[in-house]
């Protein structure tokens, strides 16, 4: 998996990594942590409520938060689209806000949940929980398998990743994981409305303009289609060679079932090469009885049946064009029009049918 068409997510990686690491380093952790008391009923500190999402607690909990966003996030804004994730994100970041504030308002009705539910630890994991919610509606299994006789899937990886970032700092996590759960639930519902805001058409063209430059340019994975052919004579061993270079398109058409005998070669003359017929007409018309004509009628049964033939050796024969036998018979004179048209067949092109051609020349 890359980050192609995922700039935002990889974007949202660099900063929850960036925010932690600063964090870390000039000992600010401690400003991240969010209490109702004594930190917004005491001192009024409702900034804690705005900041304690931008980094995580510790290593572990980047490290979780970075997996989930790889394998969550990634096919979440392909499905998404940029602006619409993106405005997934702000959404889901307010809204986690504003239900913790009352989360915690609701947890002092009791002593019980009054003493562990006070705090929410740093780190984005109610954000996090509302992406995995739609990574389960949005994204298919893409294979199954059964462990003791349990039905499991693919996705019960990123399940393991999500189990482990909910219980880090277990029961503090708990709530910040149900709130969570519960806003990407709002969200896929569009019980608020809120799927249909979207940010700013400034705010986009900023972030193209000043932010994805930062980011890298996000190059699509290279999927290769070559194919190998099989091995060839050693005649025109360069240009075959430049051939098995270059990318071969792969095809899933479906091969003959049945090989068909290799065309023989004729010693007629040139004078008396048949015609190619039309593929319309009836084949008894093509020619004489002789090597040449069974090997053109062959040749036009396989171009109008869309299946190549198979010559002795396993390889495939070619149909070259008139243009191509009409060249080599021109650079050629003394060799036969069958023999031409027989190297033209099982060349590659007409460069190595020409050095073939040429090399089985007696020396002078």
């Amino acid at each position: 998996m890359s980050f192609e068409h995922a700039s935002v997510t990889k974007g949202l990686m660099f900063g929850f990594a960036l925010s932690s690491i600063a964090a870390g380093i000039f000992d600010l952790k401690h400003y991240l942590n969010l209490q109702l008391v004594p930190h917004i009923s005491k001192h009024h500190q409702y900034w804690r409520l705005l900041v304690h999402c931008l980094a995580c607690a510790s290593s572990s909990d980047l490290l979780l938060t970075e997996l989930l966003l790889y394998n969550v996030g990634i096919p979440i804004e392909r499905a998404f689209g940029g602006v619409k994730y993106t405005s997934f994100f702000v959404i889901s970041a307010v809204t986690t806000i504003l239900v913790s504030f009352l989360a915690l308002l609701l947890a002092q009705i009791t002593p019980v949940t009054r003493s562990l539910l006070n705090n929410i630890p740093p780190g984005p994991v109610a954000i996090m929980f509302a992406l995995v919610y739609q990574y389960m509606r949005l994204v298919p299994s893409a294979y199954h398998f059964r462990i003791f006789g349990v039905g499991m899937s693919d996705k019960i990886w990123v399940y393991a990743v999500a189990v482990q970032l909910a219980v880090a700092q277990f029961p503090v996590t708990l709530l910040p994981t149900a709130i969570g759960l519960l806003v990407g639930y709002l969200y896929r519902s569009d019980f608020l409305q809120l799927k249909s805001w979207r940010i700013s058409p400034r705010v986009v063209r900023f972030a193209v303009n000043w932010l994805a430059p930062l980011l890298g340019e996000v190059k699509p994975v290279r999927r290769t289609n070559r194919v190998l052919p099989e091995a060839r004579p050693a005649a025109g061993s360069r240009q075959q060679a430049a051939n098995l270079n270059e990318d071969e398109v792969i095809t899933t058409a479906r091969s003959s079932q049945r090989r068909r005998p290799a065309a023989t070669r004729s010693t007629a003359p040139a004078a008396s090469a048949p015609r190619v017929p039309n593929p319309g007409a009836d084949d008894t018309s093509s020619g004489t009885d002789g090597g040449g004509g069974n090997m053109v009628r062959q040749w036009m049964s396989e171009l109008a049946s869309g299946a190549r033939p198979v010559a002795q050796g396993g390889g495939t024969v070619r149909a070259p064009s008139e243009s191509e036998i009409a060249i080599l018979t021109s650079m050629f004179p003394d060799i036969e029009r069958e023999v031409v048209l027989g190297v033209l067949q099982r060349s590659p092109n007409i460069e190595a049918a020409a050095e073939t051609l040429l090399t089985a020349q007696p020396a002078s």
